[in-house]
């Protein structure tokens, strides 16, 4: 069963930092980009981020780039988001799927930035 949990979000002020866990199993890692995704009530949801597991490539929205940094351990299977300096328009649900997405979305993760 492919599972994808995003975890470590949180409330925090402007001008802080996140880090954002997305713990992937069920599926051949290493074959997949994995993106991390972003949706406020009401809104569609967007893609922030990717990284390519088979060559480390990476992409950032043109909002984030300079302060989100994408990650990956393939041995823990694990994508990561080092959000920094962070914005109150930043505040979404932030999910993670591969890219293209695949699979169920999950949960989610609230990453909430008060001014």
């Amino acid at each position: 069963e492919v599972q994808l949990v995003e975890s470590g979000g949180g409330l925090v002020q402007a001008g802080g930092s996140l880090r954002l866990s997305c713990a992937a199993s069920g599926f051949t890692f290493d074959d997949y980009a994995i993106g991390w995704f972003r949706q406020a009530p009401g809104k569609e949801r967007e893609g922030v981020s990717y990284i390519s597991n088979s060559d480390g490539s990476t992409y950032y929205e043109d909002s984030v780039k300079g302060r989100f940094t994408i990650s990956s351990d393939s041995a823990k299977k694990t994508v990561y988001l080092q959000m920094n300096s962070l914005k109150p328009e930043d505040t979404y649900v932030y999910y993670c799927n591969t890219s293209p997405v695949l699979h169920n979305w999950g949960l989610g993760t609230q990453v909430t930035v008060s001014s």
